[in-house]
């Protein structure tokens, strides 16, 4: 094995539980030899690397890790960094080098493709004004894409020019044209208060957080007064966040499916190196499009995880830094 013995195709071409448990366990073997600061913390532990031969026995890096060091898989000059919103006042963002966009991307696209379809059968509108105004944002770069592939002339972002984004939905209604709206949680509350409507042919989805610009609300009461407003009948979710390149789809109810080469763990509240693939606790997750960062990583948040692989998000440890990507405890 060397630093570049795993690609992203090896990793986006997994389709079945045992593809995934195989190359998590080949790719863990590498991270522990050439990701410096991973293979600290797994001797720190006093853990052999040569001895885990379970997913669930796999050490977890905490996310922290990412606002205080550089998590590097093998030597490179970043393309890009991607930050955190660090939306508290003295809170640091956490940084993840990006060695390859083109990954970045191509993950993003047939993650989303797995969950709703080809991209080209929708309009995609952004109402993400927080991640517009400043630099660094995954979020952006990956709906960015969304839009130029889905090659509708109305699709594109959308900052505080609500009128606009309530015309362009009123065509793409009259036109019977299905499009998604995806949008941070705050900004969706408002243009639902602004212009009530009734939605038909259109899928609403929040990306979590309030931003501080309202008070935090638990998921359901989010998504019973977007439904009321828009007349739908159910939200859709984006669970993602700054440290992974892949992201979770939740279709309603806030239970969320990863894609084949992502999966979601629970751990143990009071032993942290308790992993189990199903239960409600802490959330590890195993993200393999991160080759060149770390792929096992221990986050934050809290939730139940079903033996289908399916999770919730039911909140996040106490005093954990408040998130952009998830603010909300359902």
């Amino acid at each position: 094995m060397n630093s570049s013995h795993f690609k992203i195709q090896d990793v986006l071409s997994i389709k079945t539980p045992e593809e995934f448990e195989v190359l998590s366990l080949k790719i863990f073997q590498w991270q522990a030899a050439f990701n410096p600061l991973y293979s600290n913390y797994i001797r720190a532990l006093n853990i052999a690397p040569d001895s885990i031969r379970k997913i669930t026995k796999i050490p977890f890096l905490p996310i922290s890790f990412f606002k205080t060091n550089e998590v590097k898989t093998g030597e490179y000059l970043p393309a890009t960094v991607f930050t955190s919103s660090g939306t508290g006042g003295n809170q640091k963002n956490s940084q993840h080098l990006v060695k390859s966009l083109e990954d970045y991307i191509s993950t993003c696209i047939k993650g989303f493709e797995l969950a709703y379809g080809n991209v080209k059968d929708y309009c995609v509108l952004a109402l993400l004004p927080s991640y517009l105004e400043r630099k660094g944002s995954s979020l952006i770069d990956m709906t960015a894409k969304l839009i130029e592939l889905s090659g509708h002339p109305k699709s594109g972002f959308f900052l505080h020019n609500h009128k606009d984004l309530n015309d362009t939905i009123q065509a793409l209604e009259t036109q019977s044209q299905p499009y998604i709206l995806l949008g941070v949680t705050y900004a969706l509350l408002d243009f639902a208060t602004e212009f009530p409507q009734y939605i038909q042919h259109g899928i609403i989805m929040e990306t979590g957080g309030m931003k501080g610009k309202r008070e935090e609300m638990i998921r359901q009461e989010v998504h019973n007064i977007l439904n009321q407003q828009l007349g739908t009948t159910l939200i859709h979710s984006e669970y993602g966040m700054t440290e992974l390149f892949s992201q979770a789809y939740s279709k309603g109810h806030g239970i969320f499916e990863c894609p084949p080469w992502m999966k979601v763990l629970s751990r143990d509240f009071t032993d942290p190196l308790n992993t189990r693939e199903s239960g409600s606790g802490g959330i590890n997750i195993i993200d393999l499009a991160n080759l060149h960062s770390c792929c096992f990583i221990a986050a934050m948040d809290l939730g139940q995880v079903e033996e289908s692989g399916a999770f919730s998000i039911q909140g996040r440890f106490d005093h954990a830094d408040v998130r952009g990507c998830n603010l909300m405890i359902s």
